[in-house]
């Protein structure tokens, strides 16, 4: 039986900055069960509080597992920060590597030298949510300010599959390869592109949600995971019920143990809760009546 639904939001919620009429009437009807809704984004808090406060989820894990926030209390249960040292270290590498940098704190996105590729995808989305700062020099911003940074990415317009190994074998960090190309391609920015996510070793949606069935004490085994992209398939591959959206990448539909039919675009989101939770509490009530 489900007891907590775990879900992405861009691309699995969320399209083009709306969420489908039948989406909302499944987080509706969601919050009539007893099970726990987790939003699981790549996205600081502060760029997605106002999506929380329609979806009014319980849980929160953001920056791709760097932060894991109880948004009925608001207290925050874990927070995985990347420290300074690590982000100067491969600042470097991006140099060598001629890569676009920003990073994000609580209520921040900083960048180097412009706003570009992921950075200014998120200024077009986010700019009335996030401050944003362009600064020279971000090896001298963070030794000037001494930010608590969650999370930095490395952006460009090459393969970063050799630069990704290069930091991890370096650094004692998580790097996250995401490519915006073809049907993915930036629509926002209207480029191709794609960037390492980068994080404190061992932290993802996985880890953060895995942590958070401890702390609630509920089995993985229980949980579902819904999703569309790179970021997501840990979770999704070792849930109870894993669900890759339609139309999402196929490495995710791969682990999934389930597709649906509709996309992000038509409900697919609605669609899994229909089919796993809906019918699975009108069974469950059913045995005990006989």
């Amino acid at each position: 039986m489900i007891q907590l639904l775990a879900s992405d939001l861009d691309g699995t919620i969320i399209y083009n900055h709306e969420i489908t009429k039948e989406d909302l009437e499944a987080v509706k009807q969601l919050k009539q069960t007893d099970v726990k809704f987790v939003v699981c984004t790549g996205k600081t808090y502060a760029m997605t509080k106002d999506v929380c406060n329609i979806l009014e989820p319980a849980y929160g894990i953001f920056g791709n597992g760097a932060q894991v926030i109880n948004l009925q209390t608001g207290e925050e249960i874990i927070r995985n920060s990347i420290t300074n040292t690590q982000v100067i270290d491969c600042l470097e590498i991006a140099k060598k590597h001629n890569l676009h940098v920003h990073i994000y704190t609580d209520n921040k996105i900083i960048a180097q030298e412009s706003l570009k590729y992921m950075a200014y995808r998120n200024y077009v989305l986010y700019k009335d949510q996030v401050q944003f700062d362009v600064v020279d020099s971000m090896k001298t911003y963070i030794k000037k300010q001494n930010p608590n940074i969650l999370k930095f990415i490395l952006s460009g317009e090459k393969d970063l599959r050799k630069v990704k190994k290069e930091i991890e074998a370096k650094e004692n960090v998580t790097a996250i390869q995401i490519k915006k190309y073809g049907e993915y391609r930036d629509k926002i920015v209207d480029r191709e592109y794609e960037y390492l996510d980068i994080v404190p070793k061992d932290v993802t949606k996985y880890q953060a949600l895995k942590q958070l069935s401890l702390y609630l004490k509920i089995p993985f085994a229980n949980i579902m995971a819904i999703g569309d992209n790179i970021n997501d398939i840990e979770m999704i591959k070792y849930a109870g019920i894993g669900v890759a959206i339609g139309g999402s990448y196929e490495e995710v539909q791969k682990v999934a143990s389930y597709v649906t039919r509709n996309t992000v675009k038509t409900g697919g989101f609605a669609e899994a809760v229909s089919k796993f939770i809906k019918e699975k509490r009108s069974e469950h009530v059913y045995s005990r009546r006989i």
